[in-house]
């Protein structure tokens, strides 16, 4: 029989500075588990990107990524303390309950990418 079975699908995530952006998502709290030749490998629990030194400007304006946590309070609350938005010059919008079901907020990077951070209600 046929091995059918997925392991793993990541996101190429643009980067306009790629050095800001490393540092952008290492304190949002992902981990950098690798960097070499322009791609840098990030993760947070079973989540995970790859951060790459290349920009085109209509993938960065386009591409909304989407990460489901279980509380999306304690991480709106974390990036607020952290001052997160206010040191990267970046976008963070209040939570908002959506008719489907689940609560989130808006967190743009340095590089305009959409993060819809949300939990599910």
């Amino acid at each position: 029989m046929d091995n059918l079975n997925s392991v793993e699908l990541k996101a190429f995530v643009p980067a306009k500075d790629f050095a800001l952006s490393k540092q952008f998502y290492q304190d949002v709290g992902f981990v950098m588990a690798s960097d070499g030749d322009g791609v840098a490998y990030f993760h947070h629990g079973q989540c995970s990107f790859l951060l790459q030194d290349y920009f085109p400007p209509t993938l960065a304006d386009n591409l909304m990524l989407h990460w489901l946590v279980e509380d999306v309070a304690a991480w709106h609350q974390l990036l607020t303390r952290k001052a997160v938005a206010a040191t990267y010059q970046v976008k963070m919008t209040d939570i908002v309950e959506q008719p489907w079901g689940m609560r989130e907020f808006f967190l743009y990077d340095p590089s305009g990418v959409l993060w819809r951070i949300a939990q599910n209600i």
